[in-house]
């Protein structure tokens, strides 16, 4: 590796086509159905509009944004509305209103899929693309696995939360989704669960709002909980689970509150724990902590300085740097300012771990083929470990928590 400059790639970035760019991936019957309802779509998030909207789609743009931040390979998660789908995908989705909106939502998503494997062909090895799939029927769900896998969406699978109300069994169930792991694993593909659909649907109200910015990661961290209950883990050692924008404060006191409910499960004989558990205990060979340490990586969008302070504490093999672009709270065009106010003094290996290695190991990145490109774009190591300087920024700076307490007053 380059001492001189880091080699980053951005575990955590969105993108999507614009509404007119999926119809060509859609089968010709769906044509008709398409145009009317583009014919009525309505932007629904601010990123999307105007000229900025274009950073979803727009391939050299894109590449000019991230290369100037430093960037120089992203994983992609969804970010624009699919075809025929209420809402953006990362969140929870109103129940489709019959058998015929469920196949056109379906039919969108693969329409997503074959736009973003294109996307990713435009920058070979520079993409990892993530591939949406829905959990009604899992026969066609892991057709769709397959089929990204083998059109080179390297990033794996996004998995959809199951919320209460959603109509769908729950996560932990032993045996409902077990063709989805089951494929996964086979196939080396991720899976991957981004903080936003695990939530229950809430109100418009600014209560509403409030609650679900105070309780939506709550709601993505049981996914690891989840697969765990359900036995994935113990039958699928290779399975990969990939946690993001949940932060990584939570995970220390996780762990150990799991693990300590598990030995009640297991040894605590006469107790109400050990009377429920026992049978589920029965099935597992190891600690909840040491599935984790297995099977679990984090992209740890924009982390926080306070964060990389308990970086050994997590995992420092688990941490995956992520900027969040194009969205409003990812850190362009501070980005350099974030990773001074984060990596600043961490030792060097330390910081090229997070910023790049565990993704590549993750998500198969040539690290030889992106180090070229690292040496012209990389930040400079000297640079990242210039601290930072409190009321520094611009205020407007804050909108990235990575860098709370770095913007002046206005």
């Amino acid at each position: 590796m380059n001492n001189e400059r880091y080699l980053v790639i951005s575990a955590d970035c969105h993108g999507g086509g614009n509404i007119t760019d999926y119809k060509p991936f859609l089968a010709s019957r769906w044509h008709d159905d398409f145009d009317a309802w583009a014919a009525t779509y309505e932007v629904p998030y601010e990123d999307l509009k105007g000229p900025d909207g274009e950073r979803n789609w727009d391939s050299e743009r894109r590449l000019t944004d991230l290369e100037a931040d430093g960037i120089v390979a992203e994983v992609i998660y969804p970010n624009t509305v699919p075809p025929f789908f209420p809402k953006a995908s990362l969140t929870d989705q109103p129940p489709a209103a019959n058998a015929g909106d469920l196949e056109a939502r379906w039919a969108g998503l693969q329409a997503h899929n074959r736009w973003l494997a294109e996307f990713c062909a435009q920058a070979p090895g520079r993409r990892a693309g993530i591939a949406q799939i829905m959990l009604h029927n899992l026969d066609a769900a892991v057709a769709e696995i397959h089929w990204a896998k083998d059109n080179g969406l390297t990033g794996g699978i996004l998995l959809p939360g199951a919320p209460p109300g959603s109509g769908l069994p729950p996560l932990f169930d032993p045996s409902y989704y077990e063709p989805i792991w089951a494929t996964c694993a086979e196939l080396g593909m991720p899976v991957n669960h981004h903080s936003g659909s695990a939530a229950p649907n809430t109100g418009d109200q600014p209560e509403d709002q409030v609650i679900l910015i105070l309780e939506v990661t709550w709601w993505a961290h049981r996914a690891f909980t989840h697969l765990l209950v359900s036995g994935a883990f113990e039958r699928h050692p290779d399975l990969r689970l990939v946690l993001t924008e949940q932060g990584t404060a939570w995970i220390p006191e996780e762990l150990m509150r799991l693990d300590f409910f598990f030995d009640r499960f297991r040894n605590a004989k006469g107790s109400q724990e050990a009377e429920w558990g026992l049978p589920i205990i029965e099935r597992m060979s190891l600690k909840p902590s040491e599935y984790f340490a297995r099977q679990v990586s984090i992209g740890s969008s924009f982390i926080r300085p306070d964060e990389a302070k308990i970086r050994h504490a997590v995992g420092l093999e688990k941490i995956m740097w992520g900027s969040d672009y194009p969205h409003k709270e990812g850190s362009n065009p501070f980005t350099l300012e974030a990773l001074r106010a984060s990596f600043a003094g961490i030792d060097h290996d330390e910081v090229q771990a997070m910023l790049g290695l565990n993704a590549a190991r993750v998500y198969g990145f040539d690290i030889d083929e992106l180090q070229p490109l690292a040496d012209k774009f990389g930040p400079l190591v000297s640079a990242v470990d210039d601290p930072l300087i409190p009321q520094s920024l611009p205020h407007e700076a804050e909108k990235c928590p990575a860098l709370v307490g770095f913007g002046r007053p206005e």
